[in-house]
């Protein structure tokens, strides 16, 4: 099949999917988000993150807490279908990550979690990228532990529209969660990342979430926005 053809399919997925959100009978959620990137060298990039937190089912949270990277020499195939992608950790085959989040609702204990992510990256022909996100949450809540496991796979590829390049996406993310004993939550996403400039970039998304864990079954939908910043040690020695 055509890449440029895939490609439009998806922007047009992207509409369809926004457009539907009112015939789903459920209001739709905005989620902010603001990300903050440094990169310190070659190998290492911390970042802060600030977000309403919605996932599995919870409602009005707002998680904020730092994050460190460590990745190793971009492989060439994925610098070269990257090349217009402001994330530097794309690049890289294997990204290894630890951080913390601190987790607050109305009326209800913070949260306290650590994470720790392993992510692969492997590039397909046509331009195509393949994610594969491995993340823990550990979780302490009032003196009680939980955990879960999350994978999320996500596909995308890079586009010009005239002497524009966007990056539109799909992904999908099972949840296994400790206190339900199962995989009892899954989301979907379709979104497109846009470049602005050599440090800002924007997330527009749409989330559709099926939670299992409890009885009756909770679907929610969401209309996310994320704006990330990449900065860099390097460009000041």
């Amino acid at each position: 099949m055509n890449p440029n053809l895939v490609a439009s399919l998806i922007i047009l997925f992207l509409i369809f999917v926004s457009m539907g959100v009112p015939a789903l009978g459920q209001s739709a959620e905005f989620l902010p988000e603001i990300d903050s990137n440094l990169k310190i060298n070659s190998i290492m990039r911390a970042y802060l993150q600030a977000k309403d937190d919605r996932d599995e089912g919870q409602s009005d949270q707002f998680s904020i807490g730092p994050s460190m990277q460590l990745y190793f020499k971009p492989l060439l195939k994925l610098k070269n279908i990257t090349t217009f992608d402001l994330d530097d950790a794309k690049p890289r085959m294997l990204v290894f990550e630890m951080g913390y989040r601190s987790l607050t609702a109305p009326n209800t204990p913070s949260t306290n979690r650590m994470v720790s992510l392993v992510t692969f990256h492997f590039p397909l022909k046509a331009g195509f990228l393949i994610s594969d996100r491995n993340r823990a949450d550990l979780d302490w809540k009032s003196g009680t532990f939980t955990w879960r496991y999350r994978n999320k796979l996500t596909v995308e590829r890079t586009i010009a529209v005239s002497s524009y390049h966007l990056i539109p996406y799909v992904a999908a993310e099972p949840y296994y969660v400790d206190k339900y004993h199962k995989w009892s939550t899954t989301d979907l996403y379709a979104g497109a990342l846009f470049p602005v400039g050599r440090h800002t970039q924007f997330n527009l998304y749409y989330e559709h979430e099926n939670n299992t864990g409890k009885k009756p079954n909770q679907q929610s939908n969401d209309i996310g926005l994320a704006l990330y910043f990449f900065f860099s040690l390097e460009e000041k020695q």
